[in-house]
């Protein structure tokens, strides 16, 4: 993998390259090239998930101030799970840099939600290790502490588009699955969302909740598209 085009397109030079190589190592390729057990990224993805906890509390704590606990845990909670994460690091091509095993790769692993986001805070974590809390904080404000409302909306997506649906006449809102594929262990499930006859959002998730959602999310980015246009 070209570790240095990732570090061009994340706009942050590593002085230790075995840093990242670690955060870009599945434990899938770590246990095929028999690299040992503490080779992989899974004790940087640790690290990475408590310094993004840390960055997004203090960023949401300054930025709403006008939100008690409860919201803020919430927002919070929008912003640094699983299905987020892997939105967050689609535009940086993440997957296409993770070191996999090979049964693992032909079953689409480069995609798979939670392979990329433990992947994007183990490279976190390797940020923090590297150049320490500035250097990561500017990581997570540039890649994910953007476009707030959107990841809060798609986080609760099924919720938003529920009551929009109940608010209107346009016949009951319902989930079809659409394919299913892969492996039992690695499943690809595509969910479509129908209002009445109409399909208006396609999702794909390792389960079927996960693609609900995300099929969720289209259809609102869709209605809403719909209705500044109209």
């Amino acid at each position: 993998m070209n570790n240095k085009k990732f570090q061009e397109t994340i706009g942050y030079t590593f002085n230790r390259e075995g840093l990242l190589r670690q955060a870009l190592t599945h434990s899938s390729y770590a246990h095929e090239k028999n690299m040992g057990k503490l080779s992989d990224n899974e004790r940087l993805e640790f690290l990475g998930d408590a310094v993004l906890e840390i960055v997004t509390s203090e960023f949401l704590f300054k930025e709403y101030k006008d939100k008690p606990e409860g919201e803020l845990t919430k927002l919070r909670a929008s912003i640094v799970c699983e299905q987020t994460l892997a939105l967050c690091a689609k535009p940086i091509n993440l997957g296409e840099y993770i070191n996999l095993g090979h049964g693992e790769d032909l079953t689409g692993g480069r995609m798979r939600k939670s392979i990329v986001s433990d992947a994007l805070e183990a490279v976190i974590g390797a940020i923090y290790l590297d150049g320490g809390f500035k250097e990561a904080r500017d990581f997570i404000h540039k890649f994910i502490l953007t476009d707030i409302e959107s990841k809060h909306l798609f986080y609760d997506s099924k919720t938003i588009l529920q009551e929009l649906v109940q608010s209107g006449n346009n016949g009951e809102l319902h989930y079809e699955l659409a394919d299913e594929s892969g492996p039992d262990h690695a499943k690809v499930f595509t969910i479509d969302a129908y209002i009445g006859d109409e399909k208006v959002g396609t999702g794909i998730g390792s389960t079927k909740k996960a693609a609900e959602q995300e099929a969720a999310y289209n259809a609102l980015l869709k209605l809403k598209s719909a209705q500044a246009e109209g």
